[in-house]
């Protein structure tokens, strides 16, 4: 392994608390491989408890939409100038960015200023909303990690060094196994179990839980017996959840931190789009998706989305970076049952369409069964652990190989190549 004989400094910059999971499970499968790694940077409680030194927890700021960066702007200047002060005087060996693009194209350029090789693990979709910024990838970026298998020839076809490692997202639910006394005590419940997934940040809860009990409200009506479960990330949503649902008079849960208990006892689920579609496929889970944005904001992806779909698990059904037909999914349109999970990106309350499919799948059991099968079918496709440790052993790897050939973005020549495999022969 590179570096046995000092310490293996990595700078992480991590701000989506999905991002940290991912990161702290990279981070030990870095030590496992080589115990002189030292973690340091930007995360969450998942990186700290991993061993990681966090300068700041940024996953506090997972925050989307311009007006809202800008809210942070003096936050995030702060602490690019600390991660600046820090390259220049400390050196990290590598840095590692996870997702969270804006602030992390600061990072990534603050260290390539100063010769830092840089590995961009589970990039940004740049290639569904943002295409223009792949020349960013490729001055600032020396590696491209990536997570889903269709992302890794489209970056390396604009020049990019690239590596599919696979999602960690199925590292973290295969390794889950859950709260067997929760588990004990909601199984004791015979009537049917639809869970609510608001989302893991605090715009994507408030905007779209009230259009999610509407839809709860809904499916009462047409199936009494149905009961709901809120699955809220953190104490602040489920404090900001309790209340509303309390309101409704409906036979609604709350409950913080038991997400992945919830989706293996639900019958169904209403969901924001988000990596827990990932999660909702390896539990072969039917789910609606609803990501409800201002209406400025809604106008403005139609100029930017460059694919069909929001949701990770339609994309991976499909042609995912198909670019004849990017309509929005209408659950009348012919084509409709090529998404395994219907979905609603909207500036509307679409609370009728998604109550509709749950009560759908609630009644035809037949269909609720073939959909699953379909989903049964993607799962054994593309639902393979291992991403934390592959990308470990990359990272390592090229470490070990050193500097690049040339300018980090530029595809090597026939005799650069031959230099390489003779470098690695010897």
């Amino acid at each position: 392994m590179p570096h046995r004989s000092h310490c293996l400094k990595i700078f992480f910059s991590v701000g989506e608390p999905s991002g940290d999971v991912h990161a702290a499970n990279l981070i030990r499968q870095l030590q496992s491989r080589c115990p002189q790694v030292h973690a340091v940077g930007f995360g969450g409680p998942h990186m700290a408890r991993a061993g990681c030194h966090l300068m700041y927890d940024l996953t506090a700021l997972a925050v989307m939409w311009f007006g809202r960066v800008l809210l942070n702007i003096a936050t995030f200047w702060r602490l690019y100038r600390k991660a600046s002060r820090y390259f220049e005087t400390h050196r990290p060996d590598a840095v590692v960015l996870v997702d969270y693009p804006g602030f992390n194209w600061w990072i990534a350029k603050a260290a390539k200023r100063r010769g830092i090789p840089v590995y961009y693990y589970m990039p940004p979709q740049i290639w569904a909303w943002a295409r223009w910024r792949i020349g960013k990838m490729r001055r600032w970026v020396d590696h491209v990690l990536c997570s889903l298998p269709f992302e890794a020839p489209w970056f390396a076809q604009r020049d990019c060094r690239t590596e599919f490692v696979g999602h960690p997202f199925f590292d973290e639910t295969c390794r889950h196994e859950g709260d067997p006394v929760f588990l004990a005590e909601q199984r004791r419940h015979r009537q049917p179990l639809v869970v609510v997934l608001p989302g893991s940040r605090n715009q994507e809860v408030t905007g779209n839980l009230d259009v999610f009990l509407e839809a709860c409200r809904k499916i009462h009506q047409a199936a009494p017996d149905v009961r709901f479960a809120i699955a809220c990330f953190k104490p602040l949503h489920a404090d900001y959840a309790r209340p509303r649902a309390a309101a409704t008079g409906l036979p609604i849960e709350v409950f913080c931190r038991k997400t992945p208990e919830l989706i293996q006892l639900a019958d169904c689920c209403m969901a924001v789009s988000g990596s827990v579609s990932l999660e909702l496929l390896y539990h072969l889970k039917p789910t609606v998706i609803h990501y409800r944005i201002s209406r400025l904001a809604f106008f403005v992806q139609g100029f930017f989305r460059k694919v069909k779909y929001i949701t990770l698990v339609n994309l991976l059904a499909g042609d995912a970076l198909a670019e004849d037909d990017l309509r929005l999914y209408d659950p009348n349109s012919p084509e409709a049952a090529e998404a395994l999970f219907p979905e609603y990106l909207t500036c509307e309350d679409k609370s009728t369409e998604v109550a509709s499919h749950i009560i759908g799948w609630l009644r035809d059991r037949q269909g609720r069964s073939a959909l699953v099968e379909r989903l049964e079918r993607l799962k054994e496709r593309v639902a393979h652990g291992g991403a934390s440790a592959r990308a470990a052993e990359y990272l390592l790897s090229t470490l070990q190989a050193g500097p690049l050939p040339g300018p980090h973005w530029r595809r090597p020549t026939e005799d650069e190549a031959a230099a390489e495999v003779d470098a690695a022969a010897a």
